[in-house]
């Protein structure tokens, strides 16, 4: 239990302040105060309280949560409120923000090296290896030094990710964030990421929690080696900060003893020196510089802080394919990718050797896709690579018809087979996963980015270009056997089209003309010219 010190006692000798180990005790307005969130009893330091044993008066006494609510005192204005449509808001996207955000999923599973100096270091090359981007990693409580070991590493919390999100779409609202600050308080942050419904953590655990995230966040040290692309000349950005943690501010309410009880944090953030090469609209105008921006669902935040502890897979893959469907989401992703990218390439490598961890990952690798599918990022499997057969379970049982007759039909199909809907996956499934693809995840509509009326009708005039070039109709002979060369039943073409399984048998029949929008679905699923 932490230790608080009643200012009515207090001499203001300023023996303890120096004597604590953890830099917990501050002093503020000419009044000590001892931060809930760094004080640990002297545990790991010394057998007793620091603080108790220096203070002439006896003065630190244990810390009681406070009881009752905490007074709503004047504040300075803050930022103003993201998703103002509750549902998403522009962010940042750039090669930096979302290296930055694996970074702060992934943690240990990445490769990372010691650099010239000892400090541990992350690195990827970019533009086909003619430009790098690396990452340090300051020490959260003490910022003058850089991490040295995995160890270290460890402790950094998976949920750090989400204030890296906030930070990036706040950085949108700005012209110049490079230069401008941003500011945001607990109450927002508590908005953001659902913890008004967390009921079991105290005012203090949820403070505690807060500044973790956001000093985390802002631990990261950036180095850029960007070379020309076009007419925006290369650039080069060494160990600066990917975000500045300009200042936090700490809201008290004191009671009858002078006893300063923390009910409120004001953080105010700047954007690194990346920002003037990645998020400048002005020299984005001019093509010297880039504006890069995504759209962030509101969903992904309090997803992230609900199921991190018991499908930490699925939130890296979450967080991943956030960036990466903005790249494309028709983009074919391979299984061992997102095995490496949710569980790290150690594990992977493991359970290739080991038959015990092999099934203990594929059922984990499963079970991540379902909720996945749940939070509707639903996969679509490849059909030639990624079949029926080594499925899992729960998407199997998705193309099962809803209709009582068509389902009994289905049930005595299935039983009649020479494979069942329930068999176990065949011999070698792991070796052929390694080689399956998923083509593209479909995305729910909260994540579809946030496009202007410009941007539509040029969308729209590229559109109807390529149906120009689309010539002749497609006729139900060559659907089918187009269909029949991939191997593919009515239920998976419908599944991969979006389409319901009687719309595709009416249109192989005849008895259904598929509209041109249709056509060309069925072109590109079928591959045809």
């Amino acid at each position: 239990m932490p230790y608080t010190i009643p200012n009515n006692s207090c001499v203001g000798c300023d023996n303890c302040r120096p004597q604590c180990p953890t830099g917990a005790i501050q002093l503020e307005d000419d009044e000590y105060w001892i931060d809930p969130c760094l004080c640990n009893n002297c545990e790991g330091f010394y057998p007793e309280p620091q603080c108790v044993i220096a203070c002439p008066t006896n003065a630190p006494i244990p810390w009681q949560a406070k009881k009752g609510r905490c007074k709503v005192e004047p504040r300075d204005a803050t930022s103003q409120d993201l998703f103002s449509n509750g549902k998403n808001n522009p962010f940042a996207s750039a090669i930096a923000i979302w290296e930055a955000c694996n970074l702060l999923a992934q943690r240990t599973s990445l490769n990372w090296e010691q650099d010239a100096e000892g400090y541990l270091c992350y690195s990827r090359q970019v533009s086909q290896g003619k430009g790098a981007i690396a990452f340090h990693i300051q020490d959260p409580f003490n910022v003058s030094d850089l991490i040295t070991n995995l160890e270290a590493l460890e402790t950094m919390d998976i949920r750090a990710a989400c204030l890296h999100l906030i930070f990036a779409a706040y950085a949108t609202t700005l012209e110049q964030p490079w230069e401008q600050e941003f500011s945001l308080d607990e109450r927002q942050i508590e908005k953001y990421l659902g913890l008004e419904k967390r009921k079991d953590l105290n005012k203090t655990a949820k403070l505690t929690l807060m500044k973790n995230l956001v000093q985390q966040a802002c631990s990261l040290l950036i180095s850029i080696d960007w070379p020309q692309q076009g007419r925006v000349k290369g650039f080069s950005v060494t160990k600066s900060r990917l975000w500045h943690l300009v200042h936090v501010q700490h809201h008290f309410q004191e009671d009858d003893i002078g006893c300063k009880y923390l009910v409120g944090l004001t953080f105010k953030i700047k954007a690194g020196v990346w920002a003037q090469y990645f998020l400048n609209k002005q020299a984005c105008k001019e093509r010297t510089a880039f504006y890069q921006y995504g759209s962030l669902p509101k969903t992904v935040l309090t997803t992230v802080m609900s199921i991190w502890q018991q499908h930490e897979g699925a939130v890296r893959l979450m967080l991943w394919l956030l960036f990466k469907t903005k790249m494309g989401r028709e983009q074919r992703i391979t299984v061992p990718t997102l095995l490496r990218i949710a569980y790290g390439g150690e594990k992977v490598t493991l359970a290739s050797r080991q038959r015990e961890e092999r099934k203990r990952l594929l059922r984990t690798f499963e079970s991540d896709l379902e909720v996945l599918n749940h939070l509707g990022v639903k996969p679509m499997f490849d059909p030639v690579t990624y079949p029926s057969e080594i499925q899992p379970l729960w998407a199997k049982l998705m193309g099962i018809p809803e209709d009582p007759d068509e389902a009994l039909e289905f049930w005595i199909n299935d039983g009649g087979g020479e494979t069942r809907l329930t068999d176990s996956g065949p011999r070698g499934k792991w070796n052929l996963l390694m080689n399956a693809r998923i083509l593209s995840f479909e995305l729910p509509p909260e994540w579809e980015q946030q496009i202007s009326d410009s941007e539509k009708k040029q969308r729209r005039t590229i559109k109807n270009r390529r149906r120009v070039r689309i010539t002749g109709d497609l006729v139900g002979e060559q659907i089918l056997e187009a269909r029949k060369n991939l191997n593919l039943s009515q239920r998976e073409l419908a599944k991969l089209t979006g389409k319901s399984q009687s719309w595709i048998r009416d249109v192989e029949n005849g008895r259904l003309k598929a509209k041109i929008e249709d056509q060309a679905l069925l072109r590109k699923v079928l591959n045809l010219a």
